[in-house]
């Protein structure tokens, strides 16, 4: 099966407004099983795409890019995967196994877009610093270039070249530019989380930060673990600090009037 000139635009029109869709959530086609389904739809074949996307939503589950971390962007692979695999006949396990090799690629291309854009960040400092209201909307739009191309050109040379593409460029990307990117990969997530930290009431639950330090470091707790004891000990603070505000106030209502028939306290 051939693809056709228009569904070349739709699936890579599809792939920009994926990205840009994750940075507003307001459609929700940054999951896969959305994502797969629709380009099945473009390709004739919306039960494989429905297979695949499905597939892959089931491996980012509980997964998001928090703290500006880049993670593999399989919403991208399901169109990938769905489009190689209507092209050739091919199984959804035949998707699978080309969609992770193109959403891992995604995270490489994902923190460079990132630091792309931070050029259209600068303008827009200077934009305040003028006060150009105008300008600061268009450099606002114009950051979206970065991300929308980050996927787009990708699938375009992807899906008209062939799959043989996307093993080339992991196979013969130069080591430093990997290795550029890897650590910067690595370095984002940090930072973010410090702002976050910047933000909250550290100091004041620092325990609680310790706590879910050393059971994720040292006791090697999966995340759903860490999560699930961050959850019990909200618990705990939330029923010691009820009890000690409700308390004194219903002693107070009894030292002030007497019970009624509904059982409140009145004068």
């Amino acid at each position: 099966m051939d693809i056709a000139v228009w569904q070349i635009v739709l699936l890579v029109l599809l792939s920009a407004c994926t990205i840009l869709d994750s940075l507003t959530f307001v459609i929700g086609l940054n999951f896969p099983v959305i994502t797969g389904t629709i380009t099945g739809l473009i390709m004739g074949d919306v039960t494989l795409g429905l297979a695949i996307g499905a597939t892959l939503q089931l491996m980012v589950l509980g997964v998001g890019t928090y703290g500006g971390a880049s993670i593999p962007d399989f919403t991208t692979g399901a169109i990938v995967g769905t489009v190689f695999a209507v092209i050739s006949g091919q199984d959804a396990e035949f998707a699978i196994g080309l969609a992770v090799p193109v959403g891992l690629l995604m995270v490489q291309l994902d923190i460079l877009a990132r630091f792309t854009n931070t050029f259209f960040l600068h303008r827009i400092d200077r934009n305040i610093e003028t006060g150009d209201v105008k300008a600061v909307k268009r450099n606002v739009i114009y950051g979206a270039l970065p991300w929308a191309l980050s996927r787009a050109l990708p699938v375009f040379i992807m899906i008209t070249f062939g799959q043989d593409v996307v093993n080339f460029i992991l196979d013969e990307m130069p080591d430093w530019l990997m290795g550029g990117l890897q650590v910067a990969g690595g370095i984002l997530p940090v930072v973010g989380i410090a702002i976050l930290l910047r933000y909250l009431p550290t100091k004041q639950y620092a325990a609680y930060l310790i706590v879910g330090f050393i059971a994720a470091a040292y006791l090697k707790v999966p995340m759903l673990g860490v999560a699930l004891l961050g959850f019990a000990l909200a618990i705990i603070y939330f029923k010691q600090n009820y009890y000690q505000e409700v308390e004194p106030a219903l002693a107070g209502e009894r030292a002030r009037g007497k019970e009624n028939e509904d059982g409140e306290y009145e004068d």
